[in-house]
């Protein structure tokens, strides 16, 4: 048996149009999964190919998960689902998350819509014995100076994934989370695009590399397959030992 054969299954990444999404999205689909995505444009023409390879066997939907009600009234196009991977996410530079309207967003996105998925799938994941995945970020256990909404969302989010474990387990939902490091996505290019700060980032990580959308989606195979099933309520670090 190949527990990590997704083959017959219904998988959601809501944030699974470029970056880290897109890489778990992809990864699920290359093991037999069907799987959605979730993404802000009106279609999956409009993403350029190095934001993320959509339209390969991929089924887009436009979701501005900012937008309480929008979540609310997403209509699938699935009736059952075995994986939710939960991988939208937002961070505003140059001190705009210092201003109240521009740290309120952040957090809109970065949590208060999690919670808002979460329930809104809730019932299917039930229904399916299925797994719910967070994805956070190690900014949850250090602190991120220029980014205070970033910060505070994403500390959010690994309490969330534990409390939501802990709620769900009852349910038959298997609730988990992964916190990557620094990934090379659009999201990091602050960093990755600045040789004297990409240099600084790389010797403070021990595998002195950038972590990639696919080391991600490695961690959430993982954490949704039958090889976790007693896992709940855990956020798995994959950062190449970034916070040592």
């Amino acid at each position: 048996m190949n527990e990590l054969d997704f083959s017959g299954r219904q998988v959601l990444v809501v944030g699974g149009s470029s970056g880290i999404g897109n890489g778990i999205a992809q990864a699920f689909r290359a093991k037999g999964a069907r799987v959605a995505v979730c993404g802000t444009r009106e279609s999956a023409a409009d993403y350029s190919p190095d934001e993320g390879s959509l339209l390969d066997g991929l089924d887009y939907s436009q979701l501005d998960v900012s937008n309480a009600q929008a979540i609310e009234s997403f209509q699938p196009s699935f009736t059952k689902l075995d994986v939710l991977v939960l991988a939208q996410g937002a961070v505003i530079y140059r001190r705009g998350e210092f201003e109240m309207d521009g740290f309120r967003r952040v957090v809109e996105i970065n949590l208060m819509s999690l919670m808002a998925c979460a329930t809104k799938f809730h019932a299917m994941l039930s229904a399916s014995k299925g797994a719910l995945i967070i994805v956070s970020s190690t900014a949850a256990y250090h602190s991120t100076m220029g980014n205070p909404a970033y910060n505070a969302s994403k500390t959010g989010a690994v309490g969330l994934t534990r409390t939501l474990g802990e709620a769900w387990a009852g349910d038959g939902i298997r609730v988990n989370g992964i916190a990557p490091g620094l990934v090379d996505t659009k999201m990091t290019k602050a960093t990755t695009a600045n040789p004297k700060r990409l240099e600084g980032a790389l010797e403070r990580i021990p595998l002195k590399r950038l972590g990639t959308p696919a080391d991600m989606a490695g961690a959430a195979l993982f954490l949704a397959s039958p090889l976790a099933t007693y896992v709940i309520g855990q956020t798995i670090v994959v950062d190449g030992g970034l916070i040592l």
